[in-house]
């Protein structure tokens, strides 16, 4: 059956992605995005189609719609991007959360939070499950967007408590696709933007903090497989295979066949040392795990780098 559905931040890199498989799926979309972050050229080809709408506007302002479900993507998530105003973005986190809450109240709706795994911080247990706290710095440089995404959850909760609100809470790790802002500063886009000018690579640190990525295809699949399910979360979302920093820049120069040296500099104020998801849940409960691996989303990044 065709819903009404929008996706905040539906502009952006996942959002866009999002906003795909939902007309794919035949529902009706509503797309909104102040496009601080968001580009109009990730949904450009799906202007004019008859079941979606991209709707200029802020989250952290309340809006009356009537709507089925509520995907809440609105957020900077890349750091250069959430600590260029660091006030907006939990702002958009907190205020956000309280009005797509209200809405989801006012019209029954179900509305799925897409959370991170920035609220484990800089984790002292590994790899991340959802039992785990978090060990997180409320007033470091990266705390805006760490504290924003906790608060939010928090308000998740609390509305699911008291009102009774449908919720879903998704942690997403580490995210790499087409789409991605070349601008970003994220280690997936830098390296590849890089390596495709013949830049230096710039490693921070060693080179030898760890992450896992997830490809957006597969990332999307667990965040539907979330909203249609029947569990609420927290539910880590990624790629549990764990990789250096240093190997995903060496397989980027592989990949684009460049001739890019690797430099380092240092590494900047709370940047996570490891970052790996326990997925055992998302297995468990939505029947889900990534199938795209590292060297094939890169192959389909790199083309999409390549022709912008």
């Amino acid at each position: 059956m065709s819903k009404r559905i929008l996706v905040t931040g539906g502009s952006g890199f996942l959002g866009s992605h999002l906003c795909d498989r939902m007309i794919e799926a035949g529902h009706q979309v509503l797309c909104l995005d102040n496009f601080f972050t968001g580009r109009r050229e990730n949904v450009e080809h799906l202007i004019g189609h008859k079941r979606f709408e991209l709707l200029r506007h802020d989250v952290t302002d309340p809006i009356k719609l009537e709507v089925d479900q509520i995907y809440n993507l609105a957020c900077p998530a890349s750091p250069i991007h959430y600590q260029y105003n660091p006030i907006k973005t939990m702002k958009t986190s907190v205020m956000g959360a309280i009005n797509m809450l209200g809405l989801a109240k006012r019209t029954n709706a179900s509305i799925l939070q897409a959370s991170t795994s920035e609220v484990y911080g800089d984790p002292e247990v590994h790899p991340q499950q959802e039992l785990y706290w978090g060990h997180v710095n409320p007033i470091g440089i990266r705390s805006c967007y760490d504290e924003g995404k906790r608060a939010a959850e928090t308000l998740f909760f609390d509305y699911h408590r008291q009102n009774g609100v449908n919720i879903r809470v998704m942690r997403i790790f580490n995210t790499y696709g087409p789409r991605m802002d070349p601008a970003d500063g994220r280690v997936v886009s830098n390296f590849i933007v890089q390596a495709l000018k013949g830049d230096d690579i710039t490693l921070y640190g060693d080179g030898l903090q760890t992450r896992s990525f997830c490809y957006c295809d597969d990332l999307i699949e667990g965040m539907i497989r979330l909203m249609e399910g029947g569990e609420i979360g927290p539910i880590n979302i990624g790629n549990p295979n764990e990789f250096t920093v240093k190997a995903l820049a060496e397989t980027v120069i592989e990949l684009t066949g460049s001739s890019s040296k690797l430099i380092h500099l240092p590494l900047p104020s709370d940047d996570p040392k490891q970052r790996q998801p326990d997925i055992s849940l998302a297995k468990k409960h939505l029947d889900w795990e990534p199938t795209v691996q590292l060297r094939e989303g890169l192959a389909k990044t790199i083309e999409y780098f390549s022709s912008l």
